[in-house]
């Protein structure tokens, strides 16, 4: 049996680097394993089929994003248990959200299935990339259980403090993911399908060596008592899991919307669009990883009770947005031609996307700094905080597009972000001093 991991005591820095550092490697292998489905689509395809994948971006968002959020939510509860230690709570909290999140990946695939090519046609998908969209998602959505399986596998470990398995996990199937994109694409010549197939079989892989590591966890070995029904705790569950998933959709269905204008303009728009969207989700890993970090720390600490060390556990995040913004953000800002080029091939969509990247460098470290304070108010069991600043993001987002597209172009997309950006911090920030306010007010 192996054993789980307490953030609650230990030096601050170095127990929540300590977490975080693996979460990093694992989030950035999944980000890079994404990045070699876009090069090799982009270079091997053209932009055409890269503008297909990257179309389905915001889509995935929507629907994958509902179901991280789901997992997400129900593992503040199971840390809040782990860290009061609770350990009958603990397994039942588990159990549950096992047989919860079953249910909801039978619910969102048939969904997804059934309105694909609907939504992709709302969207004014350009009919030259509407087949090769329809394939990619309908493969991807058709492995939605497997991408819920890993996610709640992982953020259970992640609750319990083992950031190190899903780092294995995803070493593993990144690898197997790119000699797929590899084998499908260039030997067996089957177009972006091919991509989606090794995406879904090498999560499949990463999902596997998730459950062997719970199954040795001395602490959540379940029985069939922690499976039986409770009403009470499904709901608890849900309400904690339920906005934390609305968030993330409703961010992605403001994406959505500005795909929607994008594409509108174009396929070479579109190609822009998508290979910026692909840099933005690469460069904000170290603030999105300590915002998991955070998050993790702040439920186990919460449910301790020990207050102090979630404000010390905020402030290192912080240090790590900031550090990131100074290198990723002034590459963006110095270098964006050059990243470009990695994903384009036609001169339009390169400028486009330059003058994206340079925009959405300079305004990085409010991205970064948003990450940590929305992730702290997850972790002390509020989630209607962020699920309202998705709410304002997805507002800001199409106000600025439905104004300034018309009169500036391409850039207005640029400025929605930013402007999206800056919203959702003000309001998460507010809910931090609030929150930190009512802890340090109640006895320890």
């Amino acid at each position: 049996m192996t054993k789980t991991n307490d953030l609650t005591e230990g030096k601050v820095s170095r127990v929540l680097l300590g977490f975080f550092f693996p979460m990093l490697f694992t989030n950035l292998l999944q980000q890079l394993y994404t990045f070699a489905d876009t090069a090799i689509v982009g270079k091997g395809l053209g932009d055409n089929a890269l503008a297909a994948v990257g179309n389905m971006s915001a889509l995935t968002l929507l629907i994958i994003g509902f179901a991280q959020g789901i997992t997400n939510g129900f593992s503040v509860i199971v840390a809040q248990h782990f860290g009061s230690r609770d350990m009958s709570a603990l397994r039942k909290s588990i159990a549950a959200s096992i047989k919860l999140s079953a249910i909801l990946s039978v619910i969102l695939t048939v969904i997804s299935l059934i309105f694909l090519k609907s939504v992709l046609i709302v969207m004014q998908t350009d009919t030259a990339i509407l087949k090769d969209s329809l394939i990619y998602g309908y493969i991807l959505f058709g492995g939605l259980t497997a991408t819920m399986a890993y996610n709640l596998c992982s953020c259970i470990l992640r609750a319990l403090g083992d950031s190190k398995t899903p780092f294995l996990a995803i070493v593993v199937s990144s690898i197997l993911n790119i000699l797929l994109d590899c084998l499908f694409i260039f030997v067996l010549k089957t177009g972006v399908g091919g991509a989606a197939i090794a995406t879904v079989l090498a999560q499949l892989v990463s999902v596997v060596i998730c459950v062997i590591r719970l199954r040795k966890t001395e602490s959540i070995q379940l029985t069939r008592e922690d499976f039986k029904s409770d009403f009470s705790l499904s709901v608890k569950l849900l309400k904690n899991g339920i906005p934390m998933a609305c968030m993330n959709s409703v961010t992605a269905i403001g994406c959505m919307i500005v795909q929607s204008y994008v594409n509108a303009l174009g396929v070479a728009y579109t190609s822009a669009y998508s290979a910026c969207n692909r840099y933005v989700n690469l460069f904000m890993l170290p603030s999105v990883t300590a915002g998991f970090a955070v998050s993790a720390f702040t439920s186990q600490n919460y449910g301790a009770k020990k207050y102090d060390r979630i404000r010390s556990g905020v402030r290192v995040g912080l240090m790590i947005g900031l550090v990131s913004y100074l290198v990723l953000g002034t590459a963006m800002v110095l270098f964006p031609q050059e990243l470009a080029r990695l994903f384009l091939n036609g001169q339009e969509p390169i400028a486009l996307a330059a003058n994206f990247l340079r925009i959405c460098g300079s305004m990085f470290l409010t991205l970064n700094f948003l990450f940590v304070y929305r992730s702290n108010v997850q972790g002390m069991g509020k989630p209607l905080v962020p699920m309202c600043s998705g709410l304002l993001e997805m507002g800001l987002r199409i106000l600025v597009i439905a104004v300034y597209l018309p009169q500036i172009g391409f850039p207005a997309t640029a400025y929605a972000e930013v402007i999206a950006w800056l919203g959702a911090l003000g309001l998460n920030y507010a809910a931090y001093l609030i929150g930190m306010r009512k802890c340090t007010t109640r006895p320890q």
